[in-house]
Order: structure tokens, then C-alpha cells, then sequence
């Protein structure tokens, strides 16, 4: 059995997995951009946090410019 994922996620969120694909990184570079507060969790519970869209799309695009520059 695969792991469970919230059921319901408020609108305009992603889980933590829907971020690490949007992303492209492990779940341990996704604790480890938490941690660093690049990404700020925005509800959810510790073991199944969820994150905005916005800020999840501001990241992906930082990091996509700085692999470009």
C-alpha cells in the first residue's frame, strides 16, 4: 500500500508530494528548503504539510533562473 496523502487540501495548495514533482527534488531537499525557510509550509499537519501555489511557483522559477544563469 502506497503512502497516504491528505484527502482534502484547500484550494490555491499543494501537497508535499505535488510540490517535490513541481520542484524535482527528494522529500529530503523539500525538508531541507523548509528548513532553510525558502518554503514556508502553509497548513496541513507536520507529517503531511501542504504549500501555496504561489509560493511553490516563485520558488520553481528562482531556481529555474539561477541553473539557466
Amino acid at each position: 500500500m502506497g503512502r497516504m496523502e491528505p484527502q482534502f487540501i484547500r484550494p490555491g495548495h499543494l501537497t508535499a508530494e505535488q510540490t517535490r514533482q513541481v520542484l524535482g527534488v527528494s522529500a529530503g531537499a523539500l525538508r531541507n528548503l523548509v528548513y532553510r525557510g525558502r518554503l514556508t509550509r502553509s497548513g496541513g499537519t507536520e507529517r503531511h504539510p501542504y504549500y501555496a501555489v504561489p509560493d511553490v511557483a516563485a520558488l520553481a522559477q528562482a531556481r529555474q533562473q539561477r541553473a539557466v544563469a
